[in-house]
């Protein structure tokens, strides 16, 4: 039994530039984050065509899988919910929650949800009205097609993405703070390998994870960049050269560079409160200016049509082999949702030390699940009212410029100042969830080099912050959304792989908890020959 982690086992550096740092995990990690970035400047057409290459592929041949696996993970964590490990605290026993539930909430809604709630909460609609494959027939680019575009659209946000993040956070807070591992994604694997964590097996685990988290934060920050671009070019008119793009990624890396390096306690929780309140007065303003009885009644419409619809349409593989609609849309999400996985996990974990397993899954997965979807009936709903009521011209707008519709509604809203108000406020908005994102991601990479160190070396988080940034531009300018895409499905296929294990090592390790009974063995019958096997860090049965 430990308290603590073993340092000698996670041969940190003393001295040096790998001072504090695992020196295999900080030169390999730079070396992945240069090489990607020089490739991309110096060959972006091949690097273009490579992920060009890449997405056709898994379009043709995984499909299957990514919907399988999403579907699988879902089931995994709503047996959690109601199995007796429920009680189970994440920590030790007499442990409990550092922030309080607001603050909680505000922190993994900020991480998990972010710039995809105010990008996609118009234009996914917008498009899946046009053309969805569950769109019956006659009722696209009509009201009658709005509640199955809402269907979609809530598909993509809702149960089946949180159960992803709740998966590796559970796991990553369990063994870290009940077991006493590092807060790495290879701890959560120890029942499987046991001490081989500590090698090449563990390096290659926490690689894939920081490949995943780079990736799937650096399409974000792309989307989100092309967002306050279009913010600004509405409001003040700045042109909308490709440039100001990259610049604007840089600026907002280096803020949220400095938010990183003041810790979760200060800048993160800050500016994750902070949008929580922007978002709630954005949210009433739609609700008592737009349509409301309209944008009331379509939520809870969509809510009921959910839970009906969920399980087929989760489960729903496209036969058709031309089609590309499931590849860009819902396996894109899942690879997306995958992707952010062991960067939203491992800090909702960090956030998360000393509740229980079934407080920690239900508020993981149900509460944010129910805000996004009330998020998206009203932003979603509105857009969709304004283009089939009032004639808005909100489906033209998304066709020409995705990032632009948001802005639009709210001119169509005839408030004059108020109206240019609110784009400032959306605009506000967009920048915070933009640095929130990315000194998240910058927060869980540097862990995962320092072994698991709550607070990661300084010139680390700075290296990593603008890294971030990098790679965004790469992609951009490489293809533009098309890689940005890409590049999170191509991320999220290796890790997919780490989540099964990680399910599976939760198991065993469960299983070993003393409030699980068993039937008691008879006094005379013998041990078991050799002895019990020896337990591993706070109890776990190691690795046979």
């Amino acid at each position: 039994m430990q308290d603590q982690v073993d340092e000698s086992r996670l041969k940190i550096g003393t001295s040096g530039i790998f001072r504090d740092v695992n020196p295999p995990m900080a030169t390999l990690s730079k070396l992945l984050i240069l090489g990607f970035v020089l490739i991309g400047v110096f060959a972006p057409e091949a690097m273009g065509n490579f992920f060009s290459n890449v997405q056709t592929w898994i379009n043709a041949n995984l499909n299957w899988y990514y919907i399988l696996s999403i579907a699988i993970f879902i089931a995994f964590v709503i047996g959690l919910i109601f199995s007796r490990f429920g009680s189970i605290r994440l920590g030790k026993d007499e442990d409990r929650p550092e922030f309080t539930t607001f603050a909680w909430f505000s922190m993994l809604f900020g991480a998990g949800m972010g710039i995809g709630l105010l990008f996609w909460s118009v234009a996914e609609p917008m498009y899946h009205v046009q053309n969805a494959p569950f769109l019956e027939e006659g009722t696209a680019n009509s009201m009658e097609g709005a509640v199955t575009a809402m269907q979609v659209t809530f598909l993509h946000w809702g149960l089946h993405g949180w159960a992803v993040y709740v998966i590796v956070g559970m796991a990553l807070a369990y063994f870290a703070y009940r077991k006493g591992l590092p807060l790495t994604i290879r701890a959560s694997l120890y029942p499987i390998l046991g001490d081989r964590i500590y090698g090449a097996w563990g390096h290659t685990a926490d690689l894939l994870a920081i490949f995943g988290t780079v990736f799937g934060v650096a399409t974000t920050l792309g989307l989100g960049a092309g967002q306050i671009q279009a913010g600004l070019n509405h409001l003040f008119g700045v042109p909308m050269d490709p440039w100001i793009k990259y610049l604007l990624i840089m600026v907002i890396s280096a803020i949220a560079t400095l938010s990183a390096v003041s810790g979760v306690g200060r800048g993160i929780k800050i500016l994750s409160e902070t949008n929580m309140w922007l978002s709630i007065f954005l949210i009433v303003v739609f609700i008592i200016v737009g349509p409301t009885v309209f944008l009331l009644g379509f939520f809870i419409t969509n809510v009921g049509e959910y839970i009906v619809n969920v399980i087929p349409m989760g489960l729903w593989v496209n036969p058709d082999p031309e089609s590309g609609w499931q590849g860009a849309w819902t396996v894109f999400y899942w690879g997306w949702w995958i992707a952010w996985a062991p960067f939203v996990g491992m800090f909702i974990a960090r956030v998360s030390r000393g509740r229980t397993i079934r407080e920690f899954a239900v508020g993981v997965l149900i509460v944010p699940t129910l805000i996004t979807f009330f998020w998206m009936a009203i932003f979603g709903g509105t857009a969709l009212h304004q283009e089939f009521v009032q004639d808005g011209g909100i489906i033209a707008a998304v066709n020409e410029d995705i990032a632009r519709p948001l802005f639009l509604i709210m001119d169509n809203f005839g408030l004059g100042i108020f109206g240019s108000f609110l784009s400032f406020v959306a605009l506000i908005l967009i920048i915070t969830y933009f640095v929130t994102s990315s000194d998240s991601g910058t927060l869980v990479v540097t862990t995962l080099i320092s072994m698991g160190k709550e607070e990661p070396p300084v010139t680390y988080r700075v290296f990593w912050g603008f890294g971030e940034g990098a790679v965004a531009a790469v992609l951009l300018a490489s293809g533009g959304l098309g890689a940005l895409q890409t590049a999170s499905l191509a991320a999220g296929l290796p890790f997919s792989i780490i989540m099964f294990i990680m399910m599976w090592g939760l198991i065993r390790a469960l299983k070993d908890e003393p409030l699980v009974q068993r039937p008691l063995r008879d006094a005379a019958t013998p041990e078991p020959e050799g002895g019990r096997p020896k337990p591993g860090p706070e109890g776990i049965a190691p690795a046979e």
